[in-house]
């Protein structure tokens, strides 16, 4: 495998489509190293993290992701945060007996919503959308949202095993708006069948080929006889936003009482991450640091 924790944006020369092709490997494994998922919800917390990655790249903004799935089923919860960087983390929550690998969305989740919001740096600016978990696959979900918060006609396929996660993404864009440096006009029609003829092309990947292919042999193994124009891929990383700052912050709105009552019960004080399973410990000393008045608080230590 080549081109490892990158994604990639593609133009088609002659019609107006684009499409971006991800891959995250180390950042992947980073991801979910502290968890110990089950086959199947580890590969639906792949499909979504590959998939929020290319939903990322075709925004414009600067701040947070969030995409969060909810449902009564067994995996009730799963969110994927990234942020305008191409910085990803995950988690998923589960319950009761679990389907095999490879079951479909609704047997996973039992139905639901899924929330996708953005909101900006600085918090001025917040969106949000939310579409039904509907449809056997999670990319039938992100296909819905594109078409209702975008209005584009979207195709996403989405691939997860213990080493990568991976995802490709086909948009058509409104007329007029050609994929060339030389405008090609088109009727409608003729709009309709270059689309259809690129959905028919990519309807021929398979899973293990958008796993286990790198993303420039990807595009050729489907797209050899088209024109297209390829873009530098950019990074994409693992990268939890947990810290001690977070942490102190987190234990101070509790209260002095309430966490003196658990220091007391339990000989310290530990919060973990629930993205990247860190522990924060505070021992007696560092406690009575946090809470005094005027006294610089000495930051808890990191349990690897």
């Amino acid at each position: 495998m080549h081109d490892g924790d990158t994604l990639r944006r593609f133009l088609f020369e002659r019609f107006p489509v684009r499409g971006y092709v991800v891959h995250l490997d180390s950042a992947w494994r980073a991801l979910v190293e502290h968890h110990d998922y089950p086959p199947a919800v580890r590969d639906a917390l792949g499909e979504a993290v590959a998939a929020t990655m290319l939903l990322a790249a075709t925004l414009k903004f600067e701040g947070l992701l969030t995409l969060q799935l909810q449902g009564p089923g067994p995996m009730h919860l799963l969110v994927v945060q990234a942020t305008h960087r191409m910085a990803v983390r995950g988690v998923a929550r589960w319950r009761g007996t679990l389907p095999e690998a490879g079951a479909s969305l609704a047997a996973l989740s039992g139905g639901g919503q899924l929330t996708v919001t953005v909101e900006n740096a600085d918090r001025s600016n917040r969106y949000q959308g939310i579409v039904p978990l509907a449809g056997e696959r999670l990319a039938d979900c992100f296909e819905a949202y594109f078409a209702r918060s975008e209005q584009l006609p979207t195709r996403l396929w989405l691939a997860a095993t213990p080493e990568r996660a991976a995802g490709l993404l086909l948009q058509r864009l409104p007329s007029g708006a050609s994929a060339s440096a030389e405008e090609v006009e088109h009727s409608a029609a003729a709009g309709d069948e270059d689309w259809n003829r690129v959905l028919t092309l990519a309807a021929t990947l398979t899973g293990a080929e958008l796993a286990g292919l790198a993303g420039t042999d990807l595009l050729h193994r489907l797209f050899h006889e088209e024109d297209l124009r390829l873009f530098e891929p950019g990074p994409v990383y693992f990268q939890c936003t947990c810290s001690r700052e977070r942490v102190s912050g987190i234990l101070r709105s509790l209260g002095a009482a309430e966490v003196h009552d658990i220091l007391a019960e339990r000989g310290s004080v530990e919060v973990r991450c629930e993205f990247c399973n860190r522990a924060w410990q505070y021992d007696a000393v560092d406690v009575a640091g946090l809470f005094a008045d005027g006294g610089a608080v000495r930051g808890p230590r990191a349990l690897q």
